[in-house]
């Protein structure tokens, strides 16, 4: 009888051994088995009672292993079973705490809805990525990419991406912007062609230096996509010098210069104009803006090669792009040939942002960055040089791009009576917290930027929690800057208790530059028909948790 027994068990014990020769990957650790043990018939004793205590103890034994290894079977055919899976689009649906908050990593879907409240970043961060990818974040966040970070992400795991998902879609070659790049999924964008994006205020400050990837964008025309082997600078030569055709390796040979730089686009913050009254343009919010170390040959040892140096009379740089539009227009700008030749203007042609080559949105391979000007002057992708006795013909020098009185409205306006925008006026956002946010009680923590153009240095940023009626004065971070070459903005922060019984907070913030400039209290006074210039207070009004 003990032999019927055991037989089938040893057998059944040694199919499934076998049927574990190849473990699938997630059941290594579970199925795997050493070669060394192997399960043995035994040589009972057939002598009475202790044959029979022999015999019911290996059989015990055996029917434990067996039990142990069917579970651990069980495990693996479980894990070996098909995972669900999810279009994009259906991940991509999931992205409030209604539907339910899905993201991806790889070819992963994870439910993170329970998750989201206790993100250790803050739930903003998090919800930043509701519905689409983990991965453009986490490289922003190297902290996500240890081991414990996967293991905890993995007990929320639902399914896979579906594989057709992936399949890249025909480059349709008659649309000029079928070939723009890839963009970060953080950035907000607020038109898709010509593409321009801002960041999220949550991530506007996290750095004093803004990641390439969520730099805002404006564009005005398709991205060029270009050779950087073939291309080629051309520097128009002063009369009597011969004209310069750079390519990057020529630029490489100029003294390689290196400076810390904001650039602001000349619409940041229209969107609190268009609440006094409707404006001409983009609906940029506290977002055109950010800061980047910019790397590059000095317009101004380029301009002294092509021979080049200051006169008497009035004259201009321009600068012309490789972008266009479909009839060969190309976008253009200027600044003044005193700027320009000036090494402590500190003008670059530059070739890196944050120690990388320029990326394709933000002027591959070569820009032009002013430092103290308006963002429409550092010219992206830039294909010529000229010296001129007028500024830029270019429609974005001289149509665009200037500030008029709030009683000029289109049948009025007369664009050659008001000088393009160059040094733009002081500046300053909060980030922290935002429009609408419910705090805690207790204390607050208040954070954003401040910026001055022309190299004027920030010197102060006054807080209000009340509407006006006081202020704080907030701390400032950030590099310390040069006298009149305070080419980067100046990231700030108050914590201040929330005053007792209040339930809710308008908070304010103003800053002011080294020759006391301050911003103006309201929008209305500085409306204009353009809708650029919007630097008055910024205001957000927020609840207090009972």
């Amino acid at each position: 009888m003990l032999l019927l027994l055991h037989r089938p068990v040893v057998l059944g014990l040694r199919q499934a051994f076998r049927l574990r020769s190849s473990p699938s990957r997630l059941c290594v650790q579970t199925c795997s088995t050493n070669n060394s043990f192997q399960p043995q018939h035994p040589s009972p004793n057939f002598s009475g009672d202790n044959y029979s205590r022999r015999g019911w103890k290996v059989m015990g034994t055996l029917l434990g292993l067996g039990s142990v290894l069917a579970y651990h079977d069980h495990r693996c055919r479980a894990s070996q079973e098909s995972p669900r899976m999810y279009t994009k689009e259906e991940v991509s649906s999931h992205s409030s705490p209604e539907t339910g908050i899905w993201v991806t990593l790889g070819c992963e879907v994870f439910d993170v809805t329970e998750f989201v409240n206790i993100h250790p970043g803050g739930p903003s961060k998090l919800m930043l990525a509701a519905g689409g990818p983990l991965e453009p974040f986490w490289a922003l966040y190297a902290v996500h990419n240890q081991p414990h970070v996967c293991e905890l992400l993995a007990e929320y795991k639902i399914g896979e991406l579906n594989p057709e998902d992936n399949v890249s879609p025909t480059l349709d070659i008659s649309d000029p912007y079928a070939n723009d790049p890839k963009r970060h999924p953080a950035l907000r964008v607020n038109s898709q062609r010509p593409f321009n994006a801002e960041p999220p205020p949550e991530l506007l400050t996290e750095n004093y230096v803004t990641p390439n990837p969520i730099f805002f964008t404006r564009n005005h025309l398709p991205v060029p996509d270009l050779d950087p082997d073939t291309y080629r600078l051309h520097v128009v030569g002063a009369p009597g010098h011969q004209s310069l055709c750079l390519s990057l390796d020529d630029l490489y040979k100029f003294s390689k210069h290196e400076i810390t730089v904001t650039l602001q686009c000349a619409g940041n913050r229209r969107s609190e104009m268009t609440q006094i009254k409707e404006v001409k343009g983009l609906e940029w919010r506290i977002g055109a803006i950010s800061t980047a170390c910019w790397a590059g040959a000095r317009l101004c040892d380029v301009l002294a090669q092509a021979g080049h140096q200051l006169s008497d009379t009035e004259a201009h740089v321009c600068f012309e792009g490789l972008d266009c539009d479909p009839t060969g227009t190309a976008y253009g700008a200027s600044i003044p040939l005193a700027r320009a030749l000036n090494p402590e203007a500190e003008v670059l042609l530059a070739y890196e942002m944050n120690g990388q080559p320029l990326p394709r949105d933000h002027g591959f391979p070569v820009r032009v960055v002013v430092p103290g000007v308006v963002g429409a002057r550092h010219v992206k992708w830039l294909g010529r040089i000229s010296v001129e006795a007028e500024e830029s013909h270019s429609h974005w020098q001289r149509r665009d791009y200037k500030g008029f009185s709030p009683s000029v409205d289109w049948d009025t306006v007369d664009f050659d009576s008001a000088p393009s925008i160059q040094e733009l006026p002081v500046q300053s956002a909060i980030t922290e917290p935002q429009d609408g946010e419910t705090i805690e009680s207790g204390e607050v923590t208040v954070k954003g930027y401040a910026w001055s153009g022309g190299g004027r240095a920030v010197i102060r940023v006054d807080v209000s929690l009340d509407g006006g009626l006081t202020w704080q004065v907030a701390e400032l971070d950030g590099e310390e800057q040069s006298p009149r070459k305070a080419w980067a903005w100046r990231l700030w922060q108050l914590q201040a208790p929330v005053p007792s019984g209040k339930k809710e907070l308008n908070i304010i913030c103003k800053a002011v530059d080294d020759s006391y400039n301050v911003q103006p209290d309201t929008v209305a006074p500085i409306w204009n028909l353009r809708g650029v210039l919007s630097n008055a207070w910024h205001r957000v009004h927020v609840h207090v948790a009972p």
